[in-house]
C-alpha cells in the first residue's frame, strides 16, 4: 500500500497557489493510486523549533526522557515516523523572502537527527530516508525558481537529498505577479507530465 506524506506551508490556508497545487498533485496521485493512505499536515499551524531543550529530549533513550523530554520528543518523533512511513512526500514550498517558510525550516530541523534520517561516515555522510520520492510545488510572487534570488528550491533539494530522498520532482508556479494564469498554467502542465 502507498503512503503519501501531504505537508502545507503557506500561511495563506486555502487561498493558498501553492495548496491548489498540491491539491492537484495528491489527485493526480490518488488517481493512480486508489488504495493510498494520505497522511496530511499543516506546518503553518505552528510547530516549536529546535532548542537545546529539544536536543537534550531527542538524543536521550526513550526510556531514559523526564516527563518534560518524552513531551518535547513526542512531536520529534512523530513528523519523523510520518517521513519513514511515507513512500511519497508532497511538500508545498512557497517562497517567503527569497527562501523556505520558517515553519517548513522548523520541520527539517525537527527530522534532521543523527542515526535516524543520516548518518556520517569516514567518506561522508549518508542519508537513511532511501526509497522514497517528494513532489514539490514551488510558488513565489517574484522570484523565477532556480535564478540566483531563489534561496528556497536547492536548499529543499541538498537536504532531501542529505536525508536520502533524491528522486525529487518541482512543479513550479512562479513569478506569479508577471503573469498568474500563464504560471498556473505551466505549473499544471508539469504535474500532468508527473509520472503517477
Amino acid at each position: 500500500m502507498t503512503t503519501i506524506l501531504r505537508l502545507e506551508s503557506s500561511i495563506k490556508g486555502e487561498a493558498a497557489v501553492s495548496r491548489k497545487l498540491t491539491d492537484r498533485i495528491i489527485a493526480r496521485l490518488t488517481a493512480a493510486h486508489p488504495e493510498a493512505t494520505v497522511i496530511s499536515r499543516d506546518l503553518s499551524k505552528g510547530l516549536s523549533h529546535i532548542n537545546g531543550a529539544w536536543l537534550g529530549a531527542v538524543y536521550t533513550p526513550a526510556e531514559a526522557r523526564d516527563s518534560d523530554q518524552q513531551t518535547i520528543a513526542a512531536t520529534a518523533d512523530e513528523l519523523l515516523d510520518e517521513v519513514k512511513a511515507a513512500d511519497t512526500l508532497v511538500i508545498a514550498l512557497p517562497v517567503y523572502n527569497f527562501g523556505v517558510p520558517a515553519h517548513l525550516k522548523a520541520w527539517i530541523d525537527n527530522i534532521a537527527r543523527k542515526g535516524e534520517s543520516f548518518t556520517y561516515t569516514e567518506n561522508g555522510p549518508i542519508g537513511l530516508l532511501t526509497g522514497k520520492r517528494a513532489i514539490v510545488a514551488f510558488t513565489s510572487d517574484g522570484t523565477k525558481m532556480g535564478s540566483e534570488l531563489d534561496h528556497a528550491s536547492g536548499y529543499l533539494r541538498q537536504i532531501l537529498g542529505f536525508f536520502g530522498i533524491t528522486d525529487v520532482d518541482f512543479v513550479a508556479a512562479d513569478q506569479i505577479v508577471f503573469g498568474p494564469e500563464a504560471a498556473m498554467a505551466k505549473a499544471e502542465a508539469e504535474i500532468d507530465a508527473l509520472a503517477a
